[in-house]
């Protein structure tokens, strides 16, 4: 039964590429949907996840890094994040602990100066610095915006992270709420599935292979019997020739321990046995091709 006073709505969670953005959102919701790695441009679409407590309910929508387009997946990218800013409650501005303030986040603090939105600025990473600096970057940042709230956190620690969440309800709107109790993400599993594997091929391939791949799963099957077990079939697309053999690794290797990391994720997840079978493949320039980038499930439609 939803109380008179619950309080729903969406929240945007933006910010320059690899400030943790995805990192909070699990974090918040306490379970894992969005993709982290070290490198920039890990979420490619919009992910909207779901936290609900007695007060109410948060739709939390991560969205790509706000970046300068260097291709048309990089276009659609920004298109999706500035889409983003406009269908939502609140803003959570997540920025690194430097009281330097660079070109891309006085682009931001331009970009929602006159939205018309709470804004609350989420100073991230402070276990990486002495407590007295953090009053350093709450002034710069004081100097170029007018935010509801300013919260130090570190995301990856899950340090002060309930604050974000506390700080957040009386910014949205009393009403019901918008998805079930037990709902935590609008994904669909393949997709989900497809970000995982892209994710672990990140990890190991670490600073070996530029950014640009995808993952397509080309088959995702139940498997009838007493265990629940699932069949996955996937391919990992690449820019080139040379990436592929750097993906399958020597004699197999590198695909061996891409498969292994994501297989036992996704078995984490889905709560059953998963049978995996990754190939690679080889798609020249697939970032400036429309069709390409909607085929690997970037929709310019979604925008």
């Amino acid at each position: 039964m939803v109380q008179e006073n619950t309080r729903s709505g969406f929240v945007a969670i933006i910010g320059r590429p690899n400030v943790g953005k995805s990192t909070l959102m699990n974090q918040l919701i306490g379970q894992k949907i969005a993709i982290t790695s070290k490198k920039p441009q890990t979420t490619r679409n919009r992910i909207q996840t779901v936290y609900t407590c007695e007060k109410g309910q948060i739709v939390f929508v991560d969205t790509p890094g706000i970046h300068k387009a260097k291709n048309k997946l990089g276009e659609y990218m920004v298109a999706v994040a500035e889409r983003t800013l406009k269908e939502v409650d609140a803003i959570l501005w997540l920025i690194e602990p430097s009281p330097y303030v660079g070109e891309q986040d006085r682009r931001i603090a331009a970009q929602l100066k006159d939205i018309g939105l709470p804004v609350l600025l989420i100073i991230n990473k402070i276990d990486t610095i002495k407590k007295e600096e953090i009053l350093k970057v709450i002034d710069s940042y004081r100097r170029i915006g007018d935010f509801a709230e300013i919260i130090p956190c570190s995301a990856l620690r899950g340090k002060n992270t309930q604050d974000v969440i506390d700080s957040l309800f009386p910014y949205l709107p009393y009403g019901p709420m918008f998805y079930d109790e037990d709902t935590i993400t609008d994904q669909p599993m393949r997709q989900i599935a497809a970000e995982i594997i892209r994710e672990k091929s990140l990890y190991a391939l670490d600073e070996e292979i530029p950014h640009g791949i995808a993952v397509a799963i080309d088959l995702m099957k139940e498997r009838p019997g007493p265990r629940l077990m699932y069949d996955i079939e996937a391919t990992i697309i690449c820019e080139k020739e040379s990436h592929k053999g750097i993906i399958i690794g020597k004699q197999g290797a590198m695909l061996k321990r891409i498969g292994s990391d994501a297989r036992y994720e996704l078995e984490q997840m889905m709560e059953a046995k998963v049978n995996l079978k990754l190939w690679v493949k080889v798609k020249k320039d697939w970032r400036d091709s429309d069709f390409l980038i909607r085929n690997f499930g970037y929709d310019k439609k979604d925008v």
